[in-house]
């Protein structure tokens, strides 16, 4: 069945522009997607993420882990046959050096959540 050989994703991203859709095998790991993922942003981009563990994807309201395969994080409710999966990719922001927490008059500053609710 042409279905069980590829999985076609796109990844949304959170300015709401989209990489893919491309076909995945279901071996492919969470990993080498981020790692994919990744190599296709703009390096020049300051708040980007600099490593995969600055990013995750989401799908179906499921966070991946890394070690597993698409196979293992398919979710057969919400997918449709022979449809594209949309995966979410949130990105988190670099979190300011130790060195910049404090303010110049001695007194430090309070930290902030860099959380994005979408």
């Amino acid at each position: 069945m042409a279905s069980e050989e590829s999985i076609e994703i796109k990844f949304r991203l959170a300015d709401g522009s989209d990489i893919g859709p491309s076909r995945y095998s279901p071996t492919t790991t969470v990993r080498s997607l981020k790692e994919m993922i990744l190599s296709q942003l703009p390096k020049d981009e300051e708040n980007g993420p600099k490593t995969i563990n600055d990013m995750k994807l989401i799908n179906a309201g499921k966070i991946l882990e890394n070690h597993k395969t698409l196979a293992e994080s398919r979710s057969p409710v919400s997918e449709v046959p022979g449809g594209i999966i949309t995966m979410l990719v949130v990105m988190r922001p670099p979190m300011p050096g130790r060195n910049n927490e404090s303010l110049q008059d001695g007194s430090s500053k309070q930290s902030s959540c860099p959380c994005t609710i979408l």
